[in-house]
């Protein structure tokens, strides 16, 4: 399989209602399995221009048993990727000919958990940021086209500058997670 360009477009405002009624399938499918299911990534922030791809947060007690979250993904039509490479969650993917969709199933209170929620709150109260993200995400992708990895790894410096600026907005507003959004 060919792996598709890298393309960012400006932020579609049905983004929100897209992640809403696949936020209330999946919580009908997992139940309480699933402690929080949150719309994450740059297509949850407001304002945002981001690669047309909704990322979805689910929060699970635990990663393992994996049958608890993996079977009701699955039976919705999702492909669970044991390919991934990170520790600290499942990754599973849309099937053929549906829209693009990341879901990203971590364990409830873990830092990568966080870390996902706290980079959007982030962004969502800081549009100056925002629209420096944007900006550099457009360059980017112009110089990474055909490399998703290389696109990905560029983006890290500026994604730990965003998170010693949120570090010090955490302290100043008291930042916790909010609700989750579904």
């Amino acid at each position: 399989m060919i792996p598709s360009p890298v393309v960012i477009v400006p932020y579609n405002p049905q983004w929100p209602d897209s992640f809403a009624h696949l936020g209330r399938t999946l919580r009908s499918a997992l139940g309480a399995n699933a402690l929080r299911i949150d719309h994450i990534g740059s297509t949850a922030v407001p304002g945002l221009d981001a690669k047309p791809i909704l990322d979805v947060q689910i929060s699970v007690v635990a990663l393992e048993p994996s049958a608890v979250y993996r079977l009701p993904l699955e039976n919705l039509g999702y492909i669970f990727r044991a390919d991934n490479p990170e520790r600290t969650k499942r990754y599973f993917r849309e099937a053929p000919e549906r829209p693009r969709t990341h879901i990203h199933v971590r364990r409830a209170g873990s830092w990568a958990e966080q870390f996902a929620l706290f980079f959007r709150d982030y962004l969502r109260e800081h549009p100056h940021d925002a629209h420096a993200y944007a900006t550099l995400k457009y360059q980017l992708a112009a110089q990474h086209r055909d490399n998703r990895h290389a696109y990905t790894d560029a983006k890290t410096a500026f994604i730990w500058e965003i998170m010693q600026k949120a570090d010090q907005w955490s302290q100043a507003v008291g930042w916790e997670a909010g609700p989750t959004d579904q």
